[in-house]
């Protein structure tokens, strides 16, 4: 009996492997023009207020399919649509492999690539690293009673923007995973459906409305961004807005769920998403002939994170979990974490030191990822029921952690495009200028990342500007026009001189490295004017 069950499983395993997956490309979009000359027929009002802030202009990436064209696919003999995108004009088929290969003969076909890299012409297969499936889910002045969840978002200085009232206000943040259970009941989400913040969502897994289905990972993810339990769990971002998109599918692993992110992406460009938060990853799938190679996290092959670098095109910053495999054999990030423009974010204990499982850099092409880190073991959590624990671990917790906070800066800084808004972080990081494989450039901090980016406004205002404030060490001093020369003296909250410095040359750097962490008085003094503050020593 056991070797007729082994065999029905050879069987039926040979026959799902049959049909191939494959993307079809169409050669060009007829309609173009009429589209962009009407904006609103293929983008939200909010989507091209976003661009024009972000000066993005308009493209055919924009435009639709041309209808005809799918339509002529539908009706090809064996062949199923499975899901399509506008940015890389193409769609989503499965189908015997004859059957796919024969669409070629159709005219406004441009080419056909098979996810079975084996299959296409003038393709040569990388060599194979064998290793387990990535685990891609969780085991899974404003003042807020943080309870336990404190540590989480204090790390990142978080809670300073929270008392400035950065509270991701006027932010949408679009959520892709695999499920949102209990968000439409929980006590722990009451706070974002009282204040109408889930503006909406899709399951593109099973192509239907009904998003509050599906494992509660994606439950739990944004519960670290919008869940709010006073004295036990305050999100990152409580007062953002939510789309929900259900792209994963848990019972399989397939190169479609790398499609569905794209066009849930796609629709959260058309909606004016701000940001894309992702606690999902990619290296290896059920056919084994669909698997990544690490040379492959190069940020240029993988169909999602080309999807992602083109999200991130059209103005949107995209966090995404570095990966849980830090501690086996392929140790390596997943896709789409290695994309160009992935705000990659590894994980750390709650004492700021290296988590185990956290996937680590570099890219095949060297580049530094994670790009920075946050808390992903053990931080506090929501279930699908409203409780509130810390039993889980992962990535998947460190990236909206960092996906909230993006909110806040961003609302503290509207002004900003979204590649500035990224370098900000990197750049308030604790490892900036020393990034290893482990932690990327480090935990950021964003009061820092405030406080540069406010850094050039506030000199427009005044005739001396000190940054960055709060500071680790270093601030730099810089004097208006006409201001060539002058003194900086820094004090302790009762008078004590503790240092002084020449300023020359239209701008000066200090090291507070002597003082002790604490908060000082300054008073810049040139030309006969003064300027006094507060500055903090981290």
């Amino acid at each position: 009996m056991r070797k007729i069950v082994v065999f029905l499983f050879l069987v039926s395993s040979f026959v799902g492997f049959s049909q191939e997956d494959a993307w079809v490309y169409f050669k060009d979009k007829p309609d173009s023009a009429t589209y962009l000359a009407n904006p609103l027929t293929m983008l939200s009002q909010r989507a091209l207020d976003r661009r024009t802030q972000q000066n993005i202009a308009l493209d055919t990436k924009d435009v639709p399919i041309y209808q005809p064209y799918i339509n002529q696919i539908a009706t090809a003999t064996g062949i199923t649509i499975k899901a399509k995108s506008k940015w890389f004009n193409c769609v989503h088929v499965r189908g015997l492999q004859a059957d796919i290969i024969a669409l070629k003969l159709l005219s406004f076909v441009d080419k056909v690539d098979f996810a079975n890299r084996s299959i296409n012409a003038n393709k040569t297969s990388s060599p194979k690293y064998k290793t387990k499936p990535i685990n891609k889910e969780v085991k899974t002045t404003t003042t807020f009673s943080y309870g336990n969840s404190a540590n989480q978002i204090q790390m990142l200085n978080g809670h300073l923007l929270h008392q400035s009232n950065y509270t991701g206000a006027g932010k949408i943040i679009a959520v892709m995973d695999g499920g949102f259970p209990g968000v439409n009941t929980a006590a722990s989400f009451s706070r974002l459906r009282a204040n109408n913040q889930i503006l909406g969502g899709y399951d593109y897994v099973n192509r239907n409305t009904d998003f509050y289905t599906g494992i509660p990972h994606g439950t739990s993810v944004l519960s670290l961004m919008g869940g709010f339990v006073d004295n036990m769990l305050v999100g990152t971002a409580p007062d953002a807005s939510y789309y929900l998109f259900i792209t994963e599918d848990s019972t399989k692993e397939e190169p479609l769920e790398m499609s569905n992110w794209v066009e849930a992406a796609e629709e959260a460009d058309r909606l004016g998403v701000d940001i894309i938060t992702t606690s999902l990853g990619y290296t290896q799938f059920d056919n084994s002939n669909y698997d990544f190679t690490y040379n492959d996290m190069n940020g240029s092959t993988t169909f999602i994170s080309k999807g992602l670098d083109i999200a991130s095109s059209r103005g949107m910053v995209c966090v995404v979990s570095a990966g849980n495999e830090g501690n086996q054999p392929w140790y390596y990030i997943s896709a789409p974490a290695d994309a160009v423009n992935a705000l990659t974010i590894g994980a750390v204990k709650s004492d700021e030191s290296y988590a185990s499982f956290s996937s680590v850099g570099p890219t095949f092409d060297g580049r530094i990822k994670p790009d920075v880190t946050a808390q992903g073991q053990t931080p506090f959590v929501s279930d699908a029921n409203g409780n509130i624990n810390d039993t889980g671990s992962g990535t998947s917790y460190s990236a909206p952690l960092i996906a909230g906070m993006v909110a806040c800066l961003w609302q503290a800084l509207p002004t900003k495009t979204n590649q500035q808004i990224k370098q900000l972080i990197t750049q308030s990081a604790d490892k900036f200028t020393a990034p290893t494989a482990q932690f990327g450039y480090g935990i950021p901090d964003f009061s820092l990342a405030v406080a540069n980016g406010l850094a050039v406004t506030d000199f427009e205002k005044n005739e001396f500007l000190l940054y960055p404030n709060p500071t680790k060490d270093i601030v730099s001093i810089a004097l208006a026009n006409g201001f060539d020369k002058g003194t900086i003296a820094f004090y302790t909250v009762l008078g004590q001189k503790v240092l002084e410095q020449n300023i020359t040359n239209s701008s000066s750097v200090v090291s507070l490295k002597t003082l002790n962490a604490g908060t000082y008085f300054y008073k810049i003094e040139s030309n006969g004017i003064s300027k006094s503050g507060k500055i903090v020593k981290q």
